[in-house]
C-alpha cells in the first residue's frame, strides 16, 4: 500500500492517550504513520491525583488550562497530532447512591449528536485504523463509556454519505480496535516476574480486586511489539503532572523487566472490513498490502 497510513486514537480525557496505547503510537510515528489523538473532553472535572500538587490554588482554579498544557507537552513527546472534540468532563461519580451527573456533561449528550464532531474529524483525517474503548469503557467511567458509544456510531457513519451530510465527504475506516493494555495476563506476568526476582510488586492489590470483577476476560487479538518506546510512553505520562505521581505505582516495575517479560501493547479487534489473520502484531495488518 503506497497511501499514507493514518491511525486515530479516540480518548476520553487528556492523559488517557499516554496511559493506553502510547508506546504503540510512538512506534508507528517512528515508522512514518500519521497519528492523531481525538480527545473528547478537557478533563476539567478530573481530580488532582499527584499528591505533590494537591492543594495548589492556581492548579485548582485553572485546571482546564493546566491540563491542556499537559496534553500539548505529551503530544509533542509522542510525536502525534491532537484535536479536542470540545465536550465537558463528566467527572467520576462516587458514593452510594451515586450522585447524578452534572448537567451538560459529555456522558449526558445524545449519542447520535455527540458523534458528529468525531465523524467530521474522521472524514477530515481519513484514518484507516481507529482505537477506542470497549463497551465497559476499559473501566466504568461515564466518559469512557460515552467515548465507546460515539466511536462505534462514527465508525459506521463516517463512510455513509447519507449520514451527517454537513460533516464532510464520506470516508470509511477499515479497522476498529479496543485498547486492552490493562489485561490480567500482563498483570500476572509482571507480578510473578517481580516476585521471582525477590522484588516487591505493585500488582498484588490489583489482582485481589480483579477476583471481585464479574465480567469475563476480554479477547486479546493483537499484540503490538513496542518495548523500544516504553520510555517515551512513560515520559508522556509524566507530562500529565496533575494526574500522575512520578514516584507512584505506575513506575515501580524496572524497565528491563517490562521489556523482557511483556514487550507488547494489546488490543481487541472489534471491527474489520479487511481480511486479517489472528493473532496480529500490527494494527494495519490486512491494510498495508491492499
Amino acid at each position: 500500500m503506497t497511501e499514507q497510513l493514518r491511525l486515530m486514537a479516540v480518548h476520553a480525557h487528556p492523559d488517557d492517550e499516554s496511559s493506553k496505547g502510547a508506546a504503540t503510537m510512538a512506534k508507528y510515528v517512528s515508522e512514518g504513520v500519521d497519528v492523531l489523538v481525538a480527545t473528547c473532553t478537557g478533563g476539567e472535572r478530573g481530580s488532582i491525583l499527584n499528591p505533590k500538587l494537591q492543594g495548589d490554588p492556581y492548579i485548582e482554579e485553572h485546571i482546564h488550562e493546566v491540563r491542556a498544557k499537559e496534553m500539548d507537552e505529551a503530544r509533542q513527546i509522542l510525536g502525534v497530532r491532537q484535536e479536542w472534540l470540545g465536550f465537558v468532563d463528566s467527572g467520576l461519580p462516587e458514593g452510594d447512591p451515586l450522585p447524578p451527573l452534572p448537567e451538560g456533561c459529555f456522558a449526558l449528550q445524545d449519542v447520535e449528536a455527540a458523534a458528529e464532531p468525531l465523524v467530521k474529524l474522521i472524514r477530515t483525517f481519513k484514518p484507516q485504523v481507529i482505537t477506542t474503548y470497549d463497551e465497559n469503557g476499559g473501566y466504568p467511567h461515564p466518559d469512557h463509556i460515552m467515548t465507546h458509544k460515539i466511536s462505534m456510531v462514527a465508525f459506521e457513519a463516517a463512510g455513509d454519505p447519507e449520514k451527517y451530510p454537513e460533516a464532510g465527504e464520506a470516508w470509511q475506516p477499515q479497522k476498529l480496535y479496543y485498547n486492552q493494555g490493562f489485561n490480567r495476563a500482563r498483570t500476572v506476568a509482571l507480578h510473578e516476574a517481580l516476585l521471582a526476582r525477590g522484588l516487591d510488586s505493585p500488582y498484588g492489590e490489583w489482582l485481589e480486586r480483579w477476583k471481585s470483577f464479574e465480567r469475563p476476560e476480554r479477547t486479546l487479538t493483537t499484540y503490538v511489539p513496542c518495548a523500544d518506546f516504553f520510555e517515551i510512553r512513560d515520559k508522556a505520562l509524566i507530562a500529565h503532572r496533575t494526574q500522575i505521581d512520578p514516584d507512584g505505582g505506575w513506575f515501580r516495575v524496572p524497565m528491563d523487566i517490562q521489556k523482557e517479560v511483556w514487550p507488547t501493547e494489546e488490543y481487541e479487534l472489534a471491527k474489520s472490513l479487511v481480511d486479517t489473520s489472528l493473532p496480529e502484531d500490527d494494527l494495519f495488518a490486512g491494510i498495508r498490502n491492499n
